[in-house]
């Protein structure tokens, strides 16, 4: 059995954590030589480059973040521990870094991580919201645990990942209670000239919602387009327009901005994926996702 020098270890994580190899040697009161040789023993019993060397400046490699992130798990269980035999309450939770595509709805992102909190797993979260080529970055580097987002890796990706799809859905037409009772009657015919708010051209909602005005000749009087869905959902409570949600969020959206349903449109499919670097999910957050989404969500 290989086994880990976790003083060479703690060294790598202590450097790794000041940015310096300098400071990291202050912190531990070891002189630079002496933390620079126990890193490059730590690397060859690992036998993967942890840091990338420019002069003094120091990187962590691909390794390198996924050691670190292994490193910081292990030092917070210690920490634990020690506090557990003083006699101080120790109150562990799974750790889950997320990422969530900035085009996906905040309530969707909120139905798809609701179950991993409070649970037995009780998981402690850290939310980065982003586009979905920067958080696929982040997943190829094991920065983040998954990428919730509203299509899969495109083929043209350079990063290596898989799709879990997690469910699909209609798509519901809202507004402001005075336009909603006027637009409601002859649904969906009445969308035509009528006052539309979209969300930006490249989205997935942005093409389905245009292809189903084509295919309908329903040609909406587009009054403002928004990276934003949340703002994009206030100028729909102030009567600005008509916009666009997933059914599975309809009601919260409607209590949330009081504005009222003109009609569905189950044929504009959406469709949200969890995407990990594992062909088979093994984190128990992400599998928790993955279950509740598709037998309760999207059923």
């Amino acid at each position: 059995m290989d086994w880990l020098n976790y003083h060479h270890l703690l060294y790598f994580w202590t450097v790794a954590q000041e940015g310096s190899l300098t400071k990291g040697s202050e912190k531990l009161h070891l002189t630079p030589q002496t933390v620079s040789t126990q890193i490059r023993t730590l690397e060859e019993a690992l036998g993967e480059k942890l840091f990338d060397r420019s002069g003094r400046q120091l990187s962590l490699t691909e390794t390198g973040q996924l050691v670190y992130r292994y490193a910081d798990e292990i030092f917070a269980l210690g920490r634990e521990l020690t506090d557990t035999l003083r006699g101080r309450p120790a109150y562990r939770s799974l750790k889950l870094l997320v990422g969530v595509a900035d085009v996906l709805p905040k309530l969707v992102a909120y139905k798809l991580i609701q179950p991993t909190l409070g649970g037995e797993d009780n998981a402690r979260i850290r939310c980065e919201e982003n586009t979905s080529e920067q958080l696929l970055a982040k997943l190829a580097i094991h920065e983040l645990d998954v990428v919730l987002s509203d299509s899969p890796v495109p083929s043209t990706s350079g990063v290596r990942a898989f799709n879990h799809l997690l469910g699909e859905c209609g798509v519901t037409f809202m507004a402001a209670g005075k336009i909603a009772s006027r637009l409601r009657k002859g649904f969906p015919r009445s969308l035509d000239n009528a006052p539309f708010l979209l969300p930006l051209e490249g989205t997935t909602l942005r093409h389905s919602l245009e292809r189903w005005f084509d295919n309908l000749r329903i040609r909406p009087d587009v009054v403002g387009e928004f990276a934003d869905n949340a703002l994009l959902k206030v100028f729909g409570e102030a009567g600005t327009g008509v916009f666009a949600v997933p059914a599975v969020v309809a009601d919260d959206v409607r209590r949330q901005y009081s504005v009222r349903k003109l009609g569905d449109a189950p044929e504009i499919v959406e469709r949200w994926y969890a995407i990990s670097m594992e062909r088979k999910i093994h984190h128990p957050a992400v599998a928790a996702i993955c279950q509740a989404a598709r037998s309760g969500l999207f059923v």
